[in-house]
């Protein structure tokens, strides 16, 4: 048997042992955070070992992986299996000898023997830029025809002609919609995205491009304003807006010091008019349009939460290795692709 069909073979192992483990493995809360914050995204992979053993699958066709590695790092398909070799064991991931090799990673500011808050959150939003470049230079690689490093509008949309475009249609989908997006990524502007105008056109919710949020933002509110005046009433705002924003800060704040309806509504309304502009809603960018970045961050309360033992905010390596799958469980999550929100849907 060749090498390769041995890699591939130990690969589809572990991917078989991390869906069909025992119920132990907490799954299900993880998936009661993914419904209670209303993500459609996976969850945010902690190990960035699995990221590439995905991505070596997904590319040598032993299954559906994912992304997650940065453009810029190159893993040719001989190395990755190497890489893994003194992390398995009969196919199986060696979960307890991955964390401690990963803790003195994670404990660097200060290195004081446990994981903080911030800490566990800047190596998790690593993982999820990596990914989101990954996914962007592949993207470019594959759509960037004359090799300039630049995708146009045709090259990435080649479906549409210039008679579609020139109908400017604005609705979800159409040609002018899209239009639209690409020029509020195309942030130069000369026609064509670069590598990080492309990653904010692949992934607004995760983009500080302002025109980008504001257009997210007014998508959303069509949806919201029901008398048709571009603005959200204080009722419109109850009923398509805080019920949102609760969940987040319930999650953030653990219950505690969650705003009313009419307190939060009369901090945003900024103007005083009784009416909520898509500027005034900016500040829920986050909670309305929530990217992998954001997810990031929440799942790292989520970690912490599940694996602080003695509930002092910080992790100690012995509470990662007492709950060691609460860092591993939710890797094959969403196999079934259904996690990309509606926006990518339409890629």
């Amino acid at each position: 048997m060749g090498r390769a069909v041995v890699y591939l073979f130990l690969i589809t192992a572990f991917a078989f042992f991390f869906v069909f483990y025992p119920s132990n493995s907490p799954d299900r809360n993880h998936q009661e955070l993914t419904r209670r914050l209303g993500y459609k995204l996976r969850a945010p992979t902690f190990d960035p070992l699995v990221e590439e053993m995905e991505r070596y699958a997904e590319e040598h066709g032993s299954g559906r992986g994912r992304n997650a590695i940065s453009g810029q790092r190159t893993t040719t398909a001989n190395q990755v299996p190497d890489a893994y070799k003194d992390y398995y064991d009969e196919g199986r991931l060696k979960i307890s000898l991955r964390l401690l090799v990963l803790f003195p990673l994670l404990d660097h500011s200060p290195k004081d023997g446990v994981i903080s808050y911030e800490e566990l959150s800047d190596w998790i939003i690593e993982q999820a830029v990596q990914r989101l470049n990954y996914r962007t230079r592949k993207e470019l690689d594959f759509h960037d025809k004359n090799g300039d490093g630049a995708i146009s509008f045709r090259e990435y949309l080649p479906q549409f002609t210039e008679e579609d475009i020139a109908k400017r249609g604005t609705a979800h989908g159409e040609a002018g919609w899209w239009k639209r997006q690409f020029t509020n990524a195309d942030t130069d502007p000369n026609g064509l995205l670069n590598f990080e105008e492309l990653k904010d056109f692949l992934h607004p919710e995760d983009s500080s491009n302002y025109r980008i949020q504001n257009w997210l933002l007014r998508e959303k509110m069509k949806r919201m304003d029901y008398d048709r005046d571009g603005k959200l009433n204080f009722d419109e705002f109850l009923h398509h807006v805080f019920d949102i924003y609760k969940s987040y800060i319930e999650f953030e704040t653990q219950g505690d010091d969650v705003p009313t309806a009419e307190e939060k509504f009369d901090e945003l309304d900024l103007d005083e008019d009784e009416l909520l502009s898509v500027e005034e809603l900016r500040p829920l960018f986050q909670y309305l349009h929530p990217g992998e970045l954001s997810y990031a961050q929440h799942y790292t309360s989520h970690l912490i939460y599940e694996a602080d033992d003695n509930k002092d905010g910080y992790l100690s390596l012995d509470e990662m290795l007492n709950h060691e799958y609460v860092f591993y469980n939710s890797v094959y999550e969403g196999r079934n692709g259904d996690y990309e929100d509606d926006y990518h849907d339409e890629l």
